[in-house]
């Protein structure tokens, strides 16, 4: 087999309710060759398949928890293998150490033919977060505990994450605080330039 470095691969994280999914979406919306997904909305297809991964899927989010690395590593790698464009994007991921490193290795191993192009942090202060969160409500798991949980969940590993992919030079934060179409415009320009 001949390995060819073919897909591009921009990686989107940021706190709940910093827009990180909006902001990859519209991107990809007004860029043919970029495919978006979330890993959010991969998990939660799952769940909705009602298969016996997706049970165990949401024994783990309904809580607010970290979905377990073998899950989320493979529901990732075969949405990037099925994808129709050789840009990916993908929001949520990762979110723990213990992520960050098992993607790593899989981007170093043979079996990859990804090139990881950047990580954008979205940034946004926790009040911001939290007022767009529950002003969504798109589930049960959208309250003021969970939200908590989920903001703490994110931010303990953060500055591990940032340090890892600022060691790779491949961090680029932008602000999540204006308005949707200023974040879009600097998210997809950036994007665009790198590839």
């Amino acid at each position: 087999m001949i390995k060819t470095k073919g897909k591009k691969l921009f990686l989107i994280i940021g706190a709940p309710g910093s827009g990180k999914t909006t902001d990859a979406e519209l991107i990809a919306q007004n860029n043919d060759n970029i495919t978006h997904y979330s890993t959010g909305d991969m998990l939660r297809a799952e769940v909705t398949s009602g298969s016996a991964i997706g049970k165990e899927i949401d024994s783990y989010i309904s809580q607010g928890l970290i979905v377990p690395i073998g899950i989320a590593i493979k529901t990732i790698v075969n949405a990037i293998k099925n994808a129709p464009n050789n840009v990916i994007i993908i929001d949520g991921y990762p979110r723990s150490m213990e992520q960050l490193n098992a993607l790593d290795e899989y981007l170093c191993s043979d079996d990859s033919s990804l090139e990881l192009c950047s990580v954008i942090e979205v940034e946004v202060s926790e009040e911001t977060a939290r007022d767009r969160v529950l002003g969504r409500a798109r589930g049960a798991d959208d309250n003021n505990e969970v939200f908590d949980n989920r903001m703490k969940v994110y931010t303990e590993p953060l500055a591990d994450i940032q340090a890892f992919y600022t060691s790779k030079n491949v961090l680029k934060v932008i602000s999540g605080e204006g308005t949707i179409e200023t974040i879009v415009s600097e998210m997809g320009s950036f994007v665009q330039s790198k590839i």
